[in-house]
């Protein structure tokens, strides 16, 4: 099929355009959506999928095909497959409502709270240990406790750094 007579003839509702532009790149379409579908039996669908897609709209899509760009079965791939993976998006986004699923099934298990480290007083300095806390217990960022400090982001890090170094000496001295 000739992609200029052929397409525009398909374009402008001609049945036998359409009937051979099918049965051309049926084979094609199918072995695209093939890759893509969960399982076997939904690769018919997803094919009748592209194939809808195609012709939606006073066949939109296919009069926005540019032989310049690419050609025209490189955009069918491209076409059928991002038209397989939408249509896979919408089914699973539509399988089950949140509000059908027993409040049960959505319940999170409780947490405990894990205790807090004791460490040994002098082995941060004041400074550090307020880093620490900054960065950890209220998630605070560098350049947050660098400005609520008064002092430079990079001192903050040095801090932060050093204070690791500490605890991973007195743990790992700790646990041999």
């Amino acid at each position: 099929m000739p992609v200029d007579g052929g397409l525009a003839a398909l374009i402008a509702g001609d049945k036998a355009a359409w009937d051979a532009f099918v049965r051309r790149y049926a084979g094609l379409i199918v072995a695209a959506v093939r890759g893509i579908a969960p399982t076997p039996s939904d690769v018919e669908d997803l094919t009748q999928e592209v194939f809808v897609r195609l012709c939606k709209d006073d066949f939109r899509l296919m009069r926005s095909y540019d032989p310049a760009r690419a050609g025209l079965s490189t955009w069918l791939t491209i076409v059928a497959r991002s038209t397989a993976r939408d249509a896979l998006r919408r089914r699973r986004a539509d399988s089950v409502p949140i509000d059908a699923v027993p409040e049960g099934q959505l319940a999170v298990d409780p947490v405990e709270p894990t205790p807090k480290l004791k460490l040994p007083e002098a082995l941060l300095s004041p400074r550090q240990r307020e880093i620490l806390t900054m960065l950890y217990d209220r998630e605070m960022d560098v350049a947050e406790i660098a400005r609520l400090l008064n002092i430079d982001p990079q001192t903050v890090r040095s801090a932060h750094h050093k204070a690791m170094v500490k605890l991973r000496a007195h743990f790992k001295a700790e646990i041999q």
